[in-house]
């Protein structure tokens, strides 16, 4: 039993021929050179060529300053709300490899037109004495290919960090440790491909010109697809599960043809399919959760019900598929939180650029540093906090609150909620002393110079949004990986992307607004062409202010989030949920220990711990709690299991049981 065990993984996971996947032939940090390699080049290919995108527009399409900034958080929105189109295909259909080796093919034909587009004559716009006059057919090939590569990139960006994921088995300790670490290597990859893409390639855009500036990001996604497949006969794959929204029609359809229905009090009476596995393929049993009581109705099983054969799944669903959808209702108020913080995180491609425009950009007397280059700094901040996070801030927080991850995932993503308030002060504050120099120098119409400011008084705020993204960013893709259903992991994956799509949409609705309302009546309004005769910062405290407002509502939804339980976890495995969620208090009581590095991050703590303080009570109740779900699932054991699950649920030895039930299933 135990060598069956130890030869296959036991979270349902196949290799390519759809055999049970072997551990020592596959998965694991074995196959992850292969998959960062591939996420390293394709963000190198995607950043190499969204960094600059907003002078490309500006000097090559003759865009003004606000119809830039808006085309381009346009297609970034598209880029991140196509993840829920291959998702979906992913979840229901072709699995997340297939998923991720179509679209990148899509990818790559997006970026080849693009690269016409920039260096083929009659294809590229024609410019004298540096004005360019596009022709429609010419703008219309490069918002083609654009849309085009938002397609690709959306298809494969939900899959590759779950596919990822996947590699590691959850019902083997060690590597459950391993995947923790894999999301923070993970987004370490996303910034080197960033790191190259922001400087080599924008200062070959710059000073070489965008035909090899476009061309170099096609190659390197080339590059990407051959290091994927490379690690082909590695991977593990999860059996796709079935139509995700089928399966929520289904629950709401369900529900609302019983709405006269009485749910019963002992919710083991709930329909439930006996059989160890989960009725959808690729995901585990859900235990039942007391939230949105109504969906519960869909469990109930009528007489008419019993009736039947076979089961109606339009008028009958299992708990498991209840859940799933309670699963979802609980994650959207987490992921509503998370767009104003994209937005934030948007002006990076936009604001940032424009504003590192007017700037003095000379290092030397002979070499000008591209204005989208000081994007580096924000990735040099994650690349820097990467390691410091994973190797020195984790393991110190672990030995106070021991837990395996150091921190709440809704801890994590409220500590970069907050940094990201500091991002957009240092913006405004920057801009203030910007406008007092313009009108020291008498500067305001001079739009063919720049401000005497050195451009590099920009990586403050570069750097503080890196390290927001540090916890937010990486805790989303972990909690939303973690917090999602077996069957939707990729849809879910998608979901945390299309809060930064939202963000997007969210910066082009501000700067449509605050345009329209401060040009009445003549003026020229806060975001003009000539940045000089603006208020730039005034955008920024806007920001800075819904940012705060932002974070006040995520204290709200975390503190009243409750965390999903699986089969096992019922059983007594602990879960890290519960009312410490938000914060652990001990954290608190030790900021210094944990983050000396960062000033911003000590008035994190502080702003933290006004508001969330925890009592050490509270830690108990939340395991004595699911103690008390174990025993009520041992009730409902057959006999002879029964002796077996007491002393695991007494003895606080879950995970031992949960092992002794998959080598029963595999025996089977």
């Amino acid at each position: 039993m135990e060598d069956i065990k130890d030869e296959y993984t036991q979270d349902g996971t196949t290799d390519i021929h759809g055999n049970p996947a072997i551990k020592k032939n596959t998965g694991n940090w074995r196959t992850c050179p292969y998959i960062l390699a591939n996420e390293c080049c394709e963000r190198l290919a995607y950043y190499g060529m969204s960094t600059n995108l907003v002078n490309y527009m500006k000097d090559r399409l003759h865009q003004g300053n606000t119809t830039a900034a808006n085309n381009v958080t346009n297609w970034s929105g598209t880029c991140y709300i196509m993840p829920l189109v291959g998702a979906f295909i992913a979840d229901a259909y072709i699995g997340r490899y297939w998923t991720i080796a179509s679209f990148m093919i899509v990818y790559i034909l997006g970026l080849t037109l693009l690269t016409m587009t920039a260096s083929v004559k009659g294809m590229k716009p024609s410019c004298q004495n540096g004005v360019c006059d596009p022709t429609r057919a010419q703008t219309a090939s490069v918002f083609t290919a654009l849309y085009l590569i938002a397609l690709g990139t959306g298809g494969i960006k939900p899959c590759v960090s779950s596919f990822g994921a996947d590699q590691f088995d959850e019902s083997d300790e060690s590597e459950k440790k391993r995947k923790s670490s894999f999301f923070n290597w993970f987004y370490f990859s996303i910034n080197i491909g960033g790191l190259i893409a922001s400087s080599v390639l924008v200062w070959i855009q710059t000073n070489v010109g965008w035909g090899w500036g476009f061309g170099i990001p096609a190659v390197v996604m080339a590059i990407a697809v051959v290091s994927f497949f490379m690690g082909t006969r590695l991977y593990r794959h999860q059996k796709p599960g079935g139509s995700p929204l089928t399966r929520i029609a289904q629950v709401m359809v369900a529900s609302l043809r019983k709405a006269g229905v009485k749910v019963p009090a002992d919710k083991s009476l709930l329909y439930e399919i006996t059989q160890k596995e989960s009725a959808i393929q690729g995901s585990r049993k859900l235990d039942h959760t007391d939230q949105f009581k109504f969906l519960d109705k869909a469990a109930v099983e009528t007489q008419e019900d019993k009736a039947r054969s076979p089961v109606n799944p339009w008028r009958l669903c299992t708990v498991t598929q209840v859940e799933e959808l309670k699963s979802i209702l609980r994650i959207l108020p987490v992921w509503a939180s998370g767009i104003v913080f994209a937005t934030v995180y948007s002006q990076m491609n936009t604001m940032f650029v424009l504003q590192g425009n007017t700037l003095d950009r000379h290092m030397g007397p002979h070499f000008q540093i591209p204005s989208a280059s000081l994007s580096i700094f924000d990735t040099i901040s994650v690349i820097v906090w990467v390691p410091i996070y994973d190797r020195i801030i984790v393991p110190a927080v672990r030995r106070s609150t021991g837990r395996e991850r150091g921190f709440t995932q809704l801890t994590r993503m409220g500590i970069g909620l907050v940094i990201s308030i500091f991002s957009m002060l240092a913006a405004g504050i920057l801009e203030v002393a910007r406008l007092r120099t313009v009108a020291r120098h008498g500067l305001y119409d001079d739009t063919s110079g720049y401000v005497p400011m050195s451009i590099f008084w920009q990586v403050p705020q570069y750097f503080i949004v890196g390290a927001a993204e540090i916890f937010t960013f990486i805790g989303q893709l972990e909690f939303f990986y973690d917090q999602a259903p077996d069957a939707m992991r990729s849809m879910c994956s998608a979901l945390s992307l299309t809060t930064v799509a939202l963000g997007n949409y969210l910066s082009t609705l501000l700067v449509t607004i605050v345009t329209s309302i401060t040009t009445r009546n003549g003026n020229l309004g806060w975001i003009p062409d000539n940045l000089n005769r603006g208020h730039l910062d005034y955008f920024f405290w806007l920001l800075a202010v819904l940012s705060l407002l932002n974070f006040g509502v995520y204290l709200l939804i975390a503190k009243c989030y409750t965390y999903k339980k699986t089969f096992e976890r019922s059983l007594g495995l602990p879960d890290g949920g519960g009312v410490d969620a938000v914060l652990d208090h001990r954290f608190l009581l030790f900021p210094s220990t944990y983050l000396s590095a960062n000033s911003v991050l000590i008035i994190l703590l502080l702003l933290l711990r006004r508001h969330l303080l925890l009592g050490p009570s509270l830690v108990p109740e939340t395991k004595g709690k699911d103690r008390a779900i174990g025993h009520r699932v041992v009730a409902s054991m057959p006999d002879r299991e029964q002796s077996k699950g007491r002393q695991s649920a007494l003895k606080g030895d879950g995970q031992q049981r949960r092992k002794e039930s998959v080598d029963r299933r595999d025996l089977n």
